[in-house]
């Protein structure tokens, strides 16, 4: 299978083409069929450069849901077993490629709402500003073991959870590609957008599929990103831009640059192994951070109430009567004043591992 490249052509005869359950993941900015008739004018009555090429019109909802259904049908046989699919679109289409996506087996795992921070006005004044698209997130199968990158979403979220309503700006300034001074493309995607949805589910080295591959946004974030593509095109002079886009792209030199290893697949560290190498010593007392509850360390890796024994984990909970809690975050030790998690121990058994 070639890979890092763009294909010109049809993208249901090229998908096709691919070997069976060969790509990772799909990104797909397919048409929208937005239905514009005439020409939309601002208030000083100057032409906006809207989306009025012959790619975006479809004779009937009938043509364009054939088209859709063949598309995805093709994409769907590209995908690994555990692979996964992002479709993004506008309330013209979104809710039509939803149904689909059903219809042909895709598992949904979620729809994000990108909220772009500098939407285009409305300007006849007769409906609300449409300030975001929204993007499909589906596995393959229902039982795929799909991948989902939690901890480089909450790194890149200043350690919260990712949410799945993104703040981004639309694509302005110097990264909009251009032609004698018009936009190259009407539908640039920014490359914040591609970065997040690439970071989220994929890993160094995996093939990223693009069949709507414009000028290349996908490409040049995924070859930055150290992953590998597949662009599919049937534009030529969108081809030509998007190759030297991505030419003139810059890998980053270091997968641990682009890869933020899950905590799940860290080697298992009990408590008392910290103990054992004396990190922390028996009868040392622990507290939480706000210093409302104190534990004893045992020697043999359990903590001590005046009334109850156990855990870490079971422990943290008692003193909280919560359900459950993770003790490597919840109890902290004194260190030079200071109070610090005592998972700080765990990962420095852990870096002694590798």
């Amino acid at each position: 299978m070639k890979i890092n490249r763009v294909f010109l052509g049809d993208c249901i005869e090229i998908m096709d083409s691919l070997p069976e359950g060969s790509v990772d993941m799909v990104f797909a900015d397919p048409p929208y069929n937005l239905q514009l008739e005439g020409e939309l004018l601002r208030p000083n009555h100057s032409k906006v450069d809207g989306v009025d090429d012959d790619w975006d019109r479809f004779e009937s909802f009938k043509s364009y849901d054939k088209f859709t259904r063949r598309w995805l049908k093709a994409a769907r046989r590209a995908l690994k077993p555990n692979g996964t699919i992002w479709v993004i679109g506008s309330y013209h289409n979104i809710f039509r490629v939803g149904t689909m996506l059903q219809d042909l087996g895709y598992w949904m795992l979620n729809d994000v709402v990108w909220r772009k921070t500098n939407p285009m006005p409305n300007f006849r004044g007769r409906r609300f500003t449409n300030a975001h698209e929204t993007l499909i997130w589906c596995a393959r199968d229902k039982d795929s073991r799909y991948r989902f990158n939690y901890e480089a979403m909450k790194n890149l979220n200043d350690e919260l959870q990712m949410r799945s309503d993104w703040l981004l700006p639309i694509c302005t300034g110097a990264e909009r590609l251009k032609e004698n001074g018009k936009k190259a493309h009407p539908t640039q995607k920014p490359e914040s957008l591609l970065h997040r949805v690439i970071l989220s589910s994929t890993e160094p080295g995996d093939v990223v599929l693009d069949p709507f591959f414009g000028t290349g946004t996908t490409g040049a974030v995924a070859k930055k990103l150290r992953r590998d593509f597949i662009g599919i095109e049937r534009d030529p002079d969108y081809v030509h831009l998007a190759e030297q886009r991505i030419a003139k792209t810059t890998p980053l030199n270091d997968n641990e640059l682009v890869s933020t290893p899950s905590k799940r697949a860290e080697p298992r560290i009990p408590f008392g192994r910290v103990v054992e190498h004396g990190l922390l010593q028996p009868g040392e007392v622990l507290t939480d951070a706000r210093r409302r509850y104190s534990a004893r360390v045992n020697a043999d890796g359990t903590l001590g109430t005046s009334d109850f024994r156990g855990s870490i984990h079971k422990v943290g909970a008692f003193v909280q009567k919560a359900p459950a809690c993770n003790g490597w975050q919840f109890w902290c030790a004194e260190v030079k004043g200071k109070l610090v998690p005592i998972d700080i121990y765990r990962q420095k058994l852990r870096a002694g591992l590798h």
